[in-house]
């Protein structure tokens, strides 16, 4: 029996030696969101300043983690006047809740679960994940991968309740929001 432990202990160890932990490079990656306005359209908009690491086995091709962390003060709808009122405690409440962070907890093929914190709670969303599964060397030497992660959530389950009627008897702000992540990696030394 203490074999067949050390056995699968060694095995695990060397899956682990192919998988490079990755820090995010902002300036060509995304956090993104896109939710319904007034029933007829919808609004998207961004975070620009978030953080990040991801590990990524090359040899199985499998993303083995990933932890971010989103400047929620950052957002941007392109529209200063919405971005303001979705700062204010009618939504996020960034004087209260700063950041929200993301951490995926398990793989499984194509989908990742992971513990989204926003607005003060917690809940695990699931994701769908598409890996570049291509591993590079940038014209600078640095070794590049990338990755998208995708959901829906209710923004409701998160306490982002605000709203107001239309006369069409719609909401003025939808409830889910789709979250779409783009991220691009460099290798860490």
């Amino acid at each position: 029996m203490k074999i067949k432990t050390i056995l699968l202990a060694l095995l695990l160890s060397v899956g682990s030696l192919f998988a490079g932990t990755y820090n995010v490079d902002v300036a060509h990656s995304n956090v993104a969101f896109k939710v319904k306005h007034m029933i007829i359209s919808n609004v998207k908009g961004q975070f620009d300043k978030f953080s990040g690491s991801f590990e990524y086995d090359e040899k199985t091709k499998t993303l083995k983690s990933l932890n971010g962390i989103v400047e929620v003060n950052s957002i941007n709808t392109q529209n200063v006047k919405r971005d303001e009122h979705l700062k204010s405690a009618d939504f996020f409440d960034v004087a209260k809740y700063p950041t929200m962070s993301l951490k995926v907890t398990k793989v499984d093929g194509d989908t990742a679960y992971a513990q989204l914190t926003m607005h003060g709670v917690t809940k695990e969303i699931k994701m769908e994940l598409e890996l570049s599964k291509q591993v590079i060397k940038d014209p600078w030497g640095n070794t590049r991968t990338g990755l998208s992660l995708s959901s829906k959530i209710s923004r409701k389950d998160f306490g982002l309740s605000w709203n107001k009627l239309i006369e069409a008897g719609g909401a003025v702000v939808g409830d889910d929001v789709k979250i779409l992540i783009e991220l691009e990696g460099i290798l860490t030394k």
